[in-house]
């Protein structure tokens, strides 16, 4: 009889008849009961109340009776942990029985009674098992460290099985140190700083001959801990792809990922001039080709591991096409994944082929397979230019074939080809003009609407058939009431006098009746552009357009590489990396592929790959540099700007002027003039003529350095308008790099992390030099200080004030925005001591125009000590006379973007206020550098 009858009695007062059961003195009884006993708690009964019977009955030689007892245990000890202590002295006495099954059954049992109480009792007992002669318990004992140490990390760190652990990967036998390498990586991952797995070339050379004799599974893990190696030369990562190839011609296709996983990323460091390079690319193709043979799912998984290794390197399937062919019973999920292949594989030797295929699958029936083969022509004709005009006739054959959802789809294909190729393929307009009335996706309805207005000149009836699409306006999605709204202005630019009550039309019906704020304003911006300078306008809105690139779903290079890393788990099916998918305290460590070290860098594969510590990693802020934090710029941030905004032009020129040349121009024709470095000339010439000439015979009174000023912190961000995030900060210089010095305060009631910055463009091109790196996630009421580099290579836009520096801040709560002025000192550079004949020359040659005063008022300090504070923030001084019983300081700055200020200074031994006299090819900064002067002395 089967054991299912145990399942079917639903017996009261069955526990008293278990229990004496349980009890009972005839071994078959007992095993009867506890049967029972398992029976009901699989079915979910409680049976908890029988703990103390089940566990006596432990002390058996029957091996069954002993492995029903100890799943029992498994599933009560959590929720009775103070019986569970009972078993302990069973468990100590089963790791030293004579029958390695049953030491090993007590150790795997051991590692999952999750119960802090009995774990150090367990101890001894492990240690002697991951020492025991018989190797299946070896390889049981190394299993349970991991979860010993999931349980109680620190007791596994003091106990020393971390070091019984590394010292299993020498073993003798092929699966135990599987064991053992699943078991550091499991324990590394959980500890992602900790270097457990310190790899080298004598363990990898162990891991190697044991991978020839494990298991599918113990090989998995050993090639997973082959692929985070990094080889110290080409050589020996040869020699590793030498002896992980063999694997590739597995059964089991989680081993062929894993080995394909292991190549693929030492690849990078071979030459491709080797030999032995185009023999791997040879070796391979097949197993992935192979892969394609199982069932769907397995299909699919294998599909989405070759999409990235086709973007890697596409020369590893450039003639397996047809196994990418669709077959007509596959499921359309690995349809759509092999036509998506298929176009990256595309190139001038298959496209024939490739283009006869697609059009045998547009005429499929099912909808979304025909939709991705119509835009795979389009794709085929932006990638392969050869093809294009077959591309072409065959798109128009299709829109012949009058289906709503194929005529929709080519007509969206052919908008991207007239992008890429540019009058060449305009007389199908006319034809795709008939097919007007059919559209109804708003995509397709875009796109014609796009072509009707980018080619009204050659479309007689343009204005009317836009106007049949402003009929229904309201009623039309944003993309075509956008794209409406450009085409008519288009149309209007190219033909005036026929359509001005159109473009009016559209534009009241963007400005005055729409609800959607990027309508209205994209309305309002043509309103005016043709309002004010309908020449702008035409340059605006007609400008020449770039190409479009062939592809345009590539997965940028940085994740590629990351993703490569990932080949064979879920990550590399998702596309994404594991740090977007996996939740939790676990430390998901970034991979990224070895640098290349190969000697020619062919020009198959454009993006070299990046060095392990590149800072791809760093979350991007918010948007894009294009539209810099949404335009920042519209946003009430800072001082406000009093009276009206300056007309374009004049900003230019303010921009230009105070951002231009400086001193270079000055000299007559930018001659490559380098201002020395801060010493003191040696001898002078004669003296020059008279005026400020004959002060330079004296010489010059140079301070010591003694280090910049740095303001004190203020808060720039309150909590209050940061959903608690408290922001407080200053900016230094220090050895000729800008600081901005800041402190992050966490107000909230919760945790934040993920902290990036990004600046606004500012009028000295102001940028962080690199990601705000906050390493810990800051927890509520705590505080960081980060010291945030800075650089000057920014985008350059002049703002008011001119010091004013907007900020957007992000983090996993939100983006905030804020501003700050910045001290023009940090600007100053170190090279900026200018000769004395270079000084007075200048010094002449700025108009007085450009001359500007002003008082500095209560400083108590002497000329000596003036020079010596300024010259600390990089303000020289040339040379100090005395005139009439007031001392004279001559001095000189340079600022970042390459501007000189010369100053003269005058103190008056007895009076507090000094007079300041800035000269400078730019005035505008006059009065941040007295700002300047004034923070300096006066601190």
């Amino acid at each position: 009889m089967t054991d299912s009858k145990y399942f079917t009695t639903t017996k009261k007062g069955e526990i008293f008849e278990l229990k004496a059961e349980l009890n009972s003195d005839k071994k078959e009884k007992k095993k009867e009961a506890v049967k029972k006993v398992i029976a009901s708690m699989t079915v979910g009964k409680d049976v908890s109340a029988l703990f103390p019977d089940v566990v006596n009955c432990m002390q058996t030689d029957n091996l069954e009776l002993k492995k029903l007892v100890y799943l029992y245990l498994m599933n009560y000890a959590k929720s009775q942990p103070d019986m569970a202590i009972m078993a302990v002295n069973t468990f100590v006495k089963d790791c030293e029985d004579p029958n390695p099954l049953i030491r090993a059954l007590a150790v795997r049992t051991m590692g999952c009674i999750r119960v802090d109480k009995i774990t150090e009792y367990l101890c001894e007992p492990l240690r002697k098992c991951l020492k025991d002669e018989d190797p299946y318990v070896r390889k049981t004992a190394a299993v349970c460290v991991a979860k010993l140490h999931d349980i109680n990390a620190q007791l596994v760190e003091d106990q020393g099985f971390l070091d019984t652990l590394k010292d299993l990967i020498s073993d003798s036998n092929p699966m135990v140190v599987a064991n053992a390498v699943a078991a550091l990586s499991e324990i590394a991952e959980s500890h992602p700083s900790s270097n457990l797995l310190d790899l080298n070339p004598q363990s990898i050379n162990k891991l190697l001959t044991a991978l020839n004799e494990c298991t599918e599974w113990g090989q998995i893990f050993i090639l997973d801990c082959l692929a985070n190696y990094m080889p110290k030369d080409d050589r020996e990562a040869q020699s590793i792809c030498e002896r992980v190839t063999p694997r590739l011609s597995h059964a089991n296709s989680a081993v062929v990922l894993s080995a394909v996983k292991v190549l693929m990323k030492f690849m990078e460091m071979l030459s491709k001039d080797l030999d032995y390079y185009g023999t791997l690319l040879k070796k391979l193709a097949p197993p992935l080709v192979t892969l394609l043979s199982a069932e769907p799912e397995l299909q699919y998984v294998a599909l989405r591991n070759i999409n990235l290794i086709v973007q890697k390197r596409p020369e590893i399937l450039k003639h397996e096409m047809k196994v990418f062919f669709v077959k007509y019973n596959d499921p359309i999920y690995v349809k759509l994944e092999k036509l998506d292949i298929m176009i990256r594989l595309a190139s001038q030797a298959n496209i024939a082929q490739v283009l006869a295929e697609l059009k045998e699958y547009a005429t499929e029936v099912d909808v979304d397979f025909v939709r991705k083969a119509v835009r795979a022509i389009g794709r085929c004709a932006i990638k392969v230019e050869q093809s294009a005009e077959r591309c072409v006739s065959t798109l128009l054959d299709l829109i012949q074939t009058k289906v709503n959802y194929v005529v929709q789809e080519a007509i969206v294909v052919i908008k991207d080809i007239f992008r890429k190729y540019p009058n060449k393929y305009e007389s199908v307009i006319a034809t795709l003009c008939e097919n007007l009335d059919s559209l109804d996706e708003p995509e397709a309805r875009a796109a014609m609407i796009w072509i009707v207005g980018e080619y009204a000149e050659r479309i007689d009836n343009a204005d009317e058939l836009l106007e049949s699409f402003l009929e229904g306006f309201h009623d039309e999605s944003t993309q075509v009431q956008l794209q409406l709204l450009t085409a008519i202005v288009k149309l209007f630019l190219k033909k005036p006098t026929e359509t001005q009550e159109l473009v009016q039309q559209v534009l009241s019906l963007a400005t005055q009746d729409s609800d959607n704020p990027d309508l209205r304003d994209r309305g309002y911006i043509y309103w005016r552009l043709l309002s004010t300078d309908p020449v702008a306008a035409k340059e605006v809105v007609l400008a020449e357009k770039p190409l479009i690139s062939e592809e345009t779903d590539l997965i940028e290079p940085t994740l590629l590489d990351e993703l490569i890393c990932y080949i064979g788990t879920l990550a590399s099916v998702y596309h994404k990396p594991p740090s977007a998918f996996v939740e939790g305290s676990r430390g998901v460590v970034h991979k990224s592929l070895p640098p290349r070290t190969g000697s020619s860098e062919s020009a198959e594969s454009p993006e070299a790959a990046p060095s392990a510590g590149q800072a791809a990693e760093q979350p991007a802020v918010i948007p894009a540099q294009g539209d810099l934090l949404g335009d920042l710029l519209n946003l009430d941030l800072g001082p406000p700007v009093s009276g009206p905004p300056l007309a374009a032009s004049s900003v230019q020129m303010g921009a230009v002027d105070l951002l231009g040349g400086g001193l270079d121009s000055l000299m007559g024709g930018g001659g490559g003039f380098t201002a020395p470095g801060p010493t003191a000339p040696t001898g002078m010439g004669a003296p020059l003529g008279s005026g400020l000439g004959d002060l330079f015979d004296l010489t010059g009174g140079v301070g010591t350095l003694s280090g910049s000023y740095v303001a004190p912190k203020t808060v720039w961000l309150p909590a209050m308008k940061a959903k608690g995030l408290e922001i407080s900060g200053t900016f230094s210089r220090q050895v000729g790099s800008i600081c901005m010095d800041l402190v992050l305060t966490n107000k909230a009631l919760q945790v934040m992390s993920d902290f990036a910055i990004q600046f606004n463009r500012n009028s000295f091109g102001l940028a962080p030099a690199a990601p705000l790196q906050v390493h810990a996630p800051l927890a509520p009421n705590q505080s960081v200080e980060i010291s945030l580099p800075l650089n000057t290579v920014g985008s350059v836009m002049k703002m008011d004030p001119l010091n004013n520096l907007q900020v957007a801040v992000k983090n996993n709560i939100d983006v905030f925005y804020f501003s700050t002025l910045y001290p023009l000192h940090i600007l100053f550079v170190e090279d900026g001591k200018m000769e004395r004949q270079m000084f007075l020359a200048t010094w002449k040659d700025i108009p007085n125009e450009n001359e500007a005063q002003f008082q500095i008022k209560d400083c108590s300090l002497n000329a000596d000590g003036v020079s010596s504070k300024l010259q600390g923030s990089n303000i020289f001084t040339i040379a100090k006379r005395n005139v009439e019983g007031q001392d004279m300081l001559y001095q000189s700055l340079k600022l970042t973007n390459g501007i000189w200020v010369l100053a003269e200074l005058r103190i008056q031994p007895s009076n507090p206020s000094f007079t300041l006299s800035l000269k400078c090819r730019a005035p505008e900064v006059s009065q941040y550098i007295y700002q300047a002067y004034d923070a300096i002395l006066k601190n």
